[in-house]
């Protein structure tokens, strides 16, 4: 019904408000307002939540629902300088970027997936390996000092993020790289290696461009996150905590 994520979002919020100011009127003219302000504001924050989780939205949303009231009144209370809050509103967009279009925000990795990413990829020199939604960098930059001889890319559209790790590439040697763009204007074919933690409504569409592009004897993986209808032929998971890593062999 809603093609934007963030056009459903307000609406819940105003959604939210309404029936938290019915609450509020109900409980000042029958019970001589006995909710307390935080209680009210907290009661909105739920509903927002609620709503969003029930429309199926995904899981980071329900936390944005919640937060969001919460954010509004600490603003006004402390009354922040307009700086402080236009500053943070721009990093907030340099960080998230297109995330309410791709629907991908930012989830960094955990620290045991890279020996399950090592013990996967081939030895040999000329290996070229891309994590597309590279973020920090932290993949790629880490795998890099474990493998000196083999290349490693990372793709990133939110430019705080791409900025970071292409700060970090300069001290990880001339075989890590990382650009700024959608991975979708890459060339797959281009890699023996494409790695994957995104969303899970990312994966139907990557599986596409997968199938499309990448050639035969190549690997995808993707952490946590399946390709719907599609079977692994390797699904590998360090701690019993931890996500899954799925690996197909192109």
């Amino acid at each position: 019904m809603f093609s934007s994520p963030v056009v459903l979002a307000v609406l819940i919020q105003l959604f939210a408000l309404l029936l938290s100011y019915l609450l509020y009127v109900t409980d000042r003219w029958q019970f001589g307002s006995k909710l307390s302000p935080f209680l009210l504001l907290f009661i909105h924050a739920s509903l927002a939540s609620a709503c969003s989780y029930l429309l199926r939205m995904n899981w980071w949303w329900w936390l944005i629902q919640f937060i969001f009231p919460f954010a509004v009144v600490a603003s006004l209370v402390f009354q922040l300088h307009p700086g402080v809050s236009l500053g943070i509103f721009v990093l907030m967009v340099l960080l998230f970027w297109s995330t309410y279009r791709t629907q991908v925000p930012y989830f960094p990795s955990k620290s045991s997936l890279l020996p399950c990413i090592l013990e996967q990829l081939p030895v040999h020199d000329d290996l070229s390996f891309i994590d597309i939604g590279s973020g920090f960098g932290g993949v790629s930059v880490s795998l890099a000092r474990w493998r000196p001889q083999q290349s490693f890319f990372g793709v990133e559209v939110a430019p705080f993020p791409w900025l970071v790790s292409w700060l970090r590439a300069k001290w990880a040697g001339p075989r890590v790289c990382f650009y700024l763009k959608d991975y979708l204007q890459l060339n797959f074919a281009e890699f023996d290696v494409v790695f994957a933690y995104l969303s899970p409504a990312a994966m139907p569409g990557l599986w596409e461009k997968v199938s499309a592009e990448m050639r035969p004897g190549t690997q995808f993986m993707s952490y946590e996150f399946k390709v719907p209808g599609v079977e692994a032929d390797l699904t590998i998971k360090s701690n019993a905590n931890d996500p899954v890593l799925y690996v197909w062999r192109i």
